[in-house]
């Protein structure tokens, strides 16, 4: 079956050594971790809402559990357990797994900009949740949110870095979790723009590239031309001179000023680079906005904004298990040579769950269908 095919793709020996570093089947008779991951990744991929319709959805097509890889019984309380109580941690590190076989995979895609070096942004996004539901994560006074950090590797659109917080979290605690990767340039808002931490990047030999606050107080140093019909306005060499930045970060900075030439807007960056071209550090900052499609993607595509649990636990996994089932996607569309986007290949796997024939003839078929009777006068809503 094209769901089972796809779940070939996931590492057995690895997943069992996340399962048994936390010791998460421990004791258990029937409906292990391994038939938890693959209810929970049927849920993602056919888009169902709640444990009573991954229930009835499974037992309408009982027959075909087996065949799925399912061996324990599903039971919507059965679920509900182990989503609540089998250590998140399991999921968490599949998903490195699964991280680890994509990045290699997508290592020469391109991403608008011609550079070299692995290129990551870094941001959060917001997810909202019921307070009294889930009272261990409130934001505002009557709000309750979580907030996904991500650190994603624009080569491919994978993330090679999450952490799942409350909603009051501020962002740049994140970067003291971060293992800055030597020659990577790492680009970030200004809601990260902290000096301590921007110098521990530095010192990692790893390159940032943010935006500076207008109160950010400097002093210019030496001064380079510029071509003004770029959009380019400044390029020079900086010293901080704050009452406390002079002395988080006490080697001199890059400032880039930037004006759009569309929207008019004037950009401040700051950069540890000054190799680059000027205008290549605001392009690196432009491709920043990948994040905001990714999480504007996942949340659209995959269930973490509807919870099957209110639990730390069960929150955490459900959206470990949307990310690794967004990985696995990623893997299987690049090994296989799909030429489909990732939102249609999430689409017709999820509609192709129980069809008895190769992925790649799945999509083949598709494609032929496509182009059959075409109305070229309708507008596709998702072409992406």
């Amino acid at each position: 079956m094209v769901f089972s095919q796809l779940m070939d793709f996931v590492p057995q020996g690895e997943f069992q050594a996340c399962v048994a570093r936390y010791q998460a089947d421990w004791h258990l008779r029937r409906f292990s971790c391994w038939d938890q991951w693959l209810c929970m990744a049927f849920a993602q991929l056919t888009h169902r809402e709640s444990l009573r319709d991954i229930e009835s959805c499974l037992r309408a097509v009982s027959g075909k559990l087996y065949h799925l890889g399912i061996r324990g019984e599903v039971s919507r309380s059965t679920l509900a357990d182990a989503n609540e109580r089998r250590d998140w941690r399991v999921y968490a590190d599949l998903a490195q797994v699964l991280i680890a076989i994509a990045r290699p995979l997508y290592t020469h895609d391109p991403f608008g900009v011609e550079l070299d070096n692995t290129v990551y942004a870094l941001d959060s996004t917001t997810i909202d949740v019921c307070l009294s539901l889930c009272p261990w994560a409130p934001y505002e006074r009557s709000r309750g949110a979580i907030k996904m950090h991500t650190v994603l590797d624009l080569r491919g659109s994978i993330p090679s870095f999450i952490d799942i917080t409350g909603g009051r979290c501020h962002d740049v605690w994140v970067l003291d979790q971060i293992a800055f990767q030597p020659g990577a340039f790492y680009v970030m808002d200004r809601g990260y723009l902290s000096f301590a931490r921007l110098f521990r990047i530095h010192q990692s030999a790893a390159f940032f590239v943010t935006r500076a606050l207008r109160t950010t107080q400097m002093g210019r140093q030496h001064s380079r031309p510029v071509t003004r019909d770029t959009g380019l306005r400044s390029d020079q060499d900086v010293l901080l001179t704050g009452v406390k930045t002079r002395y988080l970060y006490p080697v001199p900075l890059r400032r880039v000023s930037y004006r759009d030439l569309i929207s008019d807007k004037r950009f401040v960056f700051l950069t540890n680079n000054f190799l680059l071209p000027a205008l290549t550090i605001a392009q690196l900052y432009q491709s920043r906005w990948a994040i905001e499609v990714f999480f504007k993607w996942i949340k659209q595509h995959l269930r973490i904004k509807t919870f099957l649990g209110y639990s730390a636990n069960a929150i955490k996994t459900q959206i470990w298990i949307a990310v690794s089932v967004y990985v696995l996607v990623a893997i299987a569309k690049k090994v296989l040579g799909i030429d489909a986007s990732l939102y249609t290949s999430l689409q017709v796997l999820g509609l192709t769950a129980f069809e008895k024939m190769p992925i790649k003839h799945v999509f083949e078929r598709a494609d032929s269908l496509l182009g059959q009777d075409l109305d070229p006068n309708q507008l596709n809503l998702f072409d992406f």
